[in-house]
């Protein structure tokens, strides 16, 4: 991991090694990725935001997902060509506070067929986790933003919702349901907030996403099943899937202990190699230029996914996956 793809080796040297960001290695990773052809073409694209309309929220190509991406990476508004982006999503702001993609719903799924800018839960979380993960978390836009989709919570957790211009347009589901993807988006979100982190809207949220594995094989709202494809391994984070679910959910410490969660993390252990590698079972083609972008062989940054979500596990207890932890030590340590 530390010898692969730059932005792997800064991740790995701050979020597994716990380096300081000013660490000489640190840098000199972090430099790497910002100069690396492959996000400089994402910077690229970015810096036509908003781009194509988003036609389906699982189309691993759209600007909306590659945002995530940098964000994740670690890119900062205050590196270059980042602040041009991000301004260029503060500027689609809603009226309720959401900042809107553009979107194309077609009318045989409920939409106008036309292309517009308007929000739902299963976008505008996502816009506000990068801008956050970018930077912007103290942004007055931002907060207004964050504190109108949080207060769309319901005992359940979140439902499948989106701007009122789209009146009562929702997906194939019953309105009392929860919508799987929304509220794990929702989580995302709230998990970078510390003022959210541990809210009764974070709670609510947990334990819609835990009931949901509980219950996975009576249920599946909105279509978001916990079966075969869900288990699969796949990078990046994009859709509703096992490791997405536990990057997410990992990210509360107070649900470290719960059993549910374990079971789920327990089922991710068991696709471990022999060297501590975990290997894509399932790929977005739009990424296929990337080293998770096939299921040939072990992935750095998948690896690097699982590894990090499994640490935070580890903190209450060490010894519940032998086998991964050996390999981390013996190949990081």
């Amino acid at each position: 991991m530390l010898n692969g793809e730059p932005w792997v080796a800064y991740r790995t040297r701050v979020d597994l090694l716990r380096q300081p960001e000013d660490d000489p290695q640190v840098v000199a990773a972090r430099q790497a990725t910002l100069a690396h052809p492959q996000i400089r073409a994402l910077l690229t694209e970015l810096a036509e935001w908003p781009g194509p309309p988003l036609k389906r929220h699982n189309d691993a190509g759209h600007l909306l997902h590659k945002l995530v991406f940098i964000a994740e990476v670690g890119l900062r508004v205050d590196d270059p060509d980042v602040a041009v982006i991000a301004e260029r999503v503060l500027v689609c702001q809603s009226a309720q506070g959401p900042f809107q993609v553009l979107t194309n719903i077609p009318v045989h799924f409920g939409g106008s067929g036309r292309d517009e800018a308007n929000w739902m839960l299963c976008d505008a979380p996502l816009l506000l986790y990068a801008l956050v993960k970018l930077g912007l978390g103290d942004e007055a836009r931002v907060q207004a933003a964050v504190m109108y989709l949080a207060g769309l919570v319901r005992d359940n957790g979140w439902p499948c919702a989106g701007a009122p211009e789209m009146g009562n347009f929702h997906g194939p589901g019953r309105a009392s349901d929860p919508c799987p993807y929304a509220n794990l988006l929702m989580l995302k979100l709230l998990a970078e907030l510390p003022t959210w982190r541990d809210s009764a809207a974070a709670r609510a949220g947990a334990e819609a996403a835990l009931g949901l594995w509980t219950q996975r094989k009576e249920r599946r709202p909105y279509l978001f099943a916990m079966g075969t494809d869900f288990a699969k391994l796949k990078a990046p984070l994009i859709w509703y899937d096992i490791l997405h679910v536990l990057d997410v959910l990992t990210r509360f410490p107070w649900l470290y202990e719960d059993p549910r969660l374990r079971e789920m993390a327990a089922l991710v252990v068991e696709k471990v190699d022999v060297e501590g590698r975990f290997t894509p079972e399932s790929v977005w083609m739009a990424w296929k230029a990337w080293d998770f972008g096939q299921k040939r062989a072990p992935s750095r940054w998948l690896t690097l996914l699982v590894v990090r979500m499994l640490g935070r596990l580890s903190t209450t207890n060490p010894h519940e996956f032998p086998r991964m932890g050996n390999g981390i030590r013996a190949h990081l340590c």
